[in-house]
């Protein structure tokens, strides 16, 4: 679906057709096109209309891309990524948002899930002032809202994960390790993410650009320092889940420890008891205990009974117990 946003004169509204007069420099309209999940005869606006390169057209057409910034003739293509919030199967996943900034024009390519843009769609053509600031500045509402997204997804990851250190800790979970593994691959995920869109932001941060002047440089570097907060938090959340996957496997080796050393015991205290019953199991004469034959059995249950004591008292002395 083609969204079209047009600004001048001090308002904003909503228009059917692209006038090419409007991409022509010094136009005094400000354009933002949105393709939300385009079908193929919606998306060759892009060749036909705006006549971008047929690179950075095959980019913003396939399949997710890692978060990058080009500087094309008269144009920026950029790739970010949006917390997918629809997605079930894991704590976390991502969208590429493609980004496509002129002069006076923004054009935006994404799968319709962006939260931000579509936020900003309901309110463009009532608030003037979203399209009537530039196309830069309507680029650094879309990021800085995208960002802000990753904030209470982190939130949730950090939470779970204090619920699963709690769980490894004390055991109370006997398989654990999916969900860890399933964590930290979310976690390398987050990372893979936000580290080439923090490089990314950082080059519209530093006056790299002609086309982001110097009001919107500070802004985007107030959007770089959060990306940059994110991404030492999801470092340090990734050393702080392989710790947990440690103290887990700690927590089960120390339990298997304990099991072993339970039925070692138990082992060496059956061991005499063992060859005391197969000798006077033997058919071969034996010496007797007095008492005669009714008492022999009694002798005997009272020696393996001595046996077991003693020797646990000296496992219990010996701090094997």
């Amino acid at each position: 679906m083609i969204s079209i946003y047009i600004h001048q004169n001090g308002d904003t509204t909503c228009a059917d057709s692209i006038d090419p007069d409007w991409l022509r420099p010094g136009s005094p309209v400000t354009l933002w096109v949105d393709l939300a999940a385009p079908a193929p005869e919606e998306s060759a606006i892009l060749n036909d209309v705006f006549h971008f390169h047929p690179l950075a057209v095959e980019d913003a057409l396939s399949a997710i891309h890692h978060p990058k910034i080009e500087a094309y003739d008269g144009y920026l293509y950029l790739i970010l990524h949006g917390i997918d919030f629809r997605v079930e199967e894991h704590w976390f996943a991502t969208r590429d948002v493609d980004f496509f900034l002129g002069p006076n024009y923004l054009v935006t390519v994404h799968d319709g899930s962006s939260r931000s843009i579509t936020a900003l769609k309901r309110v463009c053509d009532k608030h003037d002032r979203i399209l009537g600031e530039g196309a830069a500045a309507l680029l650094h509402r879309i990021v800085d809202s995208m960002v802000d997204h990753y904030r209470p997804e982190i939130e949730s990851l950090e939470e779970h994960m204090n619920v699963l250190e709690d769980q490894a800790v004390l055991g109370e979970k006997p398989d654990l390790v999916r969900d860890i593994l399933a964590l930290k691959r979310d976690l390398g995920s987050l990372r893979r993410v936000l580290i080439p869109q923090r490089d990314a932001v950082g080059r519209l941060a530093r006056r790299e650009f002609a086309i982001i002047n110097d009001e919107l440089t500070y802004r985007f570097r107030d959007v770089y320092d959060h990306i940059l907060r994110l991404s030492d938090e999801a470092s340090l959340l990734q050393d702080r889940v392989t710790g947990i996957l440690d103290a887990y496997l700690s927590t089960i080796s120390n339990r298997l420890n304990r099991v072993m050393k339970v039925l070692t015991v138990m082992s060496t205290i059956f061991l005499p008891l063992t060859v005391l019953t197969g000798m006077w199991g033997m058919n071969v004469p034996l010496p007797e205990f007095p008492g005669g034959e009714t008492a022999q059995f009694w002798w005997i249950s009272g020696v393996m009974v001595m046996i077991t004591a003693v020797m646990l008292t000296l496992f219990r002395r010996n701090g094997w117990l």
